[in-house]
């Protein structure tokens, strides 16, 4: 029960992040979106906000990397057809209104909080690395891989704000195709049916 309320927390946390920022997340947000007592913030998490903060990191960060081993592309352009339909998901399930909840943090974090930056720099790195692993796999030269997982994740971080600026999905998946077209380019080819595989 106890963990099942801490990783409830964790959760409506990611959510609230995603969606407003850490500044705007604040304890009494995350217990009205979750429902948890009020009593089990500091029994759960009792280096406070920040402690908060560090665990949904950690926990967006692995549930990305999971997504992306639901799935078994066969080329370079599969695979980062489904790394970006993965983000993808995350603007059309919130209607526009969520963004990356890693990204939050790492902008939205106090210069007292750099052990939260930090944090925050090791998920994108973790991401970059398991995206391009991917891509080597596939047949993507490790030099290439590197370059294009960065980049593919830079992209997506920049399409989502882009977007939910301008309310309007049509840019991300432009930004989305121009992505898979590289991949289709750099080694092993691949259709680009098999990028939404």
């Amino acid at each position: 029960m106890a963990s099942s309320t801490r990783q409830t927390m964790i959760t409506g946390a990611a959510a609230l992040l995603a969606r407003r920022g850490m500044s705007a997340t604040s304890f009494s947000e995350v217990l009205a979106a979750t429902g948890a007592p009020r009593g089990s913030l500091y029994h759960h998490f009792p280096g406070g906000k920040d402690e908060l903060m560090a665990e949904t990191t950690r926990y967006v960060g692995n549930r990305l990397l999971g997504a992306l081993d639901l799935a078994d592309p066969t080329t370079p352009a599969g695979v980062i057809g489904q790394f970006t339909a993965l983000w993808r998901s995350v603007l059309t399930g919130s209607e526009l209104e969520a963004g990356c909840a890693v990204a939050a943090v790492a902008v939205d974090a106090g210069p007292e909080q750099e052990q939260l930056v930090e944090l925050a720099g090791s998920v994108f790195a973790e991401w970059r690395d398991a995206l391009a692993r991917r891509l080597e796999r596939v047949g993507m030269s490790q030099e290439r891989s590197r370059d294009l997982a960065l980049l593919s994740l830079a992209a997506m971080e920049g399409a989502l704000v882009v977007c939910r600026a301008q309310r309007s999905i049509e840019d991300f998946d432009r930004v989305a195709a121009m992505l898979v077209s590289l991949g289709g380019s750099g080694g092993g080819g691949g259709a680009a049916a098999d990028a939404h595989g």
